[in-house]
């Protein structure tokens, strides 16, 4: 049976999900690279994730890996349960382990967004991301392409990651963005862009929010996933772990909190 979500819901690309969501990064090998260690494992977090913790917001990307997290997401919840969002992000090539490039050329992008229709096993994405804008291509190129497969229905909601408070208005001109997702938590602590979509009324989806856990070990998770939640209703955290112990421990860090 699926838990009471934690730390109550929000509306996220047209769904009510619950606001602490899961961040899959962590489901692969070191410098998120290949595969975990153990395959079993990874799928069972996802698994209870959703089912036994009531996290309904799962984020993934295709350079996880590249392509390993979205494999393991069809693999561990399809068919997706209906209330269950999965967003994805696209637009960052992967030479090598820790090595993220950049890629926003329009049929680059385009092909991305087949190549994880494909892998999730969908014909619409709920919520595709601009991984990261390329400041080496017109910005208006690459929100151009977005829009487009939104029209084309191959996306259902346009985000975009690790942006400025320009870079969202500036793609405001081209789609409504349904969620930005850019680091915060309490050591980096400063970002603009988080009273940008309180004013704009879009959901700010905090990723890092234990510094890959480091935070966990120092501050503890319920202080760094309060200081999150107390930014405002919009702010939806997505902390991330391949050990199905912390993530009992995330979700219990906030159960009480609505």
């Amino acid at each position: 049976m699926t838990a009471t979500p934690p730390a109550g819901t929000i509306t996220i690309a047209g769904k009510t999900v619950s606001r602490l969501g899961f961040g899959t990064m962590r489901l692969t090998g070191p410098g998120t690279w290949g595969h975990p260690d153990d395959h079993d494992t990874a799928v069972t977090v996802l698994r209870q994730a959703v089912h036994t913790h009531g996290l309904t917001h799962i984020d993934t990307a295709d350079s996880y890996g590249p392509h390993t997290c979205e494999t393991l997401v069809r693999h561990a919840l399809y068919p997706y349960p209906p209330h269950v969002l999965i967003a994805t992000k696209v637009g960052l090539l992967r030479p090598g382990p820790d090595q993220w490039v950049p890629h926003g050329h329009p049929a680059y992008l385009r092909s991305c967004v087949e190549a994880s229709l494909r892998r999730l096993g969908v014909e619409r994405l709920d919520l595709c991301y601009l991984h990261r804008i390329d400041r080496e291509i017109p910005a208006d190129d690459q929100f151009g392409v977005m829009n487009e497969l939104q029209d084309e229905g191959k996306i259902g909601h346009i985000g975009l990651s690790k942006v400025t408070p320009d870079d969202i208005r500036d793609a405001g001109k081209h789609f409504e963005v349904a969620a930005v997702q850019n680091v915060l938590n309490v050591i980096d602590h400063h970002d603009p862009s988080l009273e940008t979509c309180r004013e704009l009324g879009i959901p700010y989806v905090a990723y890092r929010p234990l510094d890959a856990g480091t935070l966990a070990k120092t501050r503890g998770v319920t202080e760094c996933l309060t200081w999150l939640l107390d930014k405002g209703p919009h702010v939806a955290p997505i902390p991330g772990t391949g050990d199905p112990r912390h993530l009992a421990e995330i979700a219990e860090a906030v159960k009480d909190r609505k």
